[in-house]
């Protein structure tokens, strides 16, 4: 299945031994190098004002990601801290969402506002860099050239070459003349 992160958010995380609700998705933690999904934040459920822990959960531990995310167990869910590998990760500061873009040529293309996820293989297949006033464009992860904690830097968009109008040709009008055998039918 293909999800949109800004559709997921708030999306329930289901505990499948017990089939509870025990959280709610409040983002999504990416490999900078290679866009895999490493795993998911959850914030847990809490009182009324109480202030919910923000959880992270492996994508290990993820079943199945669609209307619900279900995950195996809520002991599966820990703070980053707990990952040693992951947090030193996570401490480079190299995110994607939210993240300028960039093109090699150093044009501004907008913020990360948006992914998009293909949660059978966890990995990144869409970026969308928006700027304030202009729509969406879509680029796909084969774009990316490197994550860096400034900027995630994608390949400049290819341009057609326009001949100049001195290299034009004038291209005459076909006719049925051209063709001897089609006149003659």
């Amino acid at each position: 299945m293909h999800v949109r992160l800004s559709t997921c958010m708030g999306t329930e995380v289901v505990d499948r031994a017990h089939g509870e609700v025990i959280g709610f998705l409040a983002g999504i933690f990416l490999h900078p190098d290679t866009g895999k999904v490493e795993g998911v934040f959850v914030r847990g459920i809490s009182g009324l004002f109480a202030r919910a822990e923000l959880l992270f959960c492996g994508s290990d531990d993820i079943l199945h990601w669609g209307t619900v995310l279900q995950i195996r167990a809520a002991s599966c869910l820990a703070p980053l801290v707990d990952r040693i590998r992951l947090s030193a990760l996570f401490a480079e500061g190299r995110t994607i969402v939210g993240q300028r873009v960039e093109t090699t040529s150093g044009n501004y293309m907008g913020r990360c506002r948006d992914i998009q996820v293909y949660t059978i293989k966890m990995r990144l297949e869409w970026l969308f860099p928006r700027r304030l006033l202009r729509r969406e464009t879509s680029l796909p992860i084969s774009e990316v050239i490197e994550v860096r904690s400034e900027a995630v830097i994608v390949r400049d968009p290819v341009r057609p070459i326009l001949a100049s109008s001195q290299e034009k040709k004038e291209v005459e009008p076909l006719s049925f003349e051209s063709f001897p055998e089609i006149a003659e039918a």
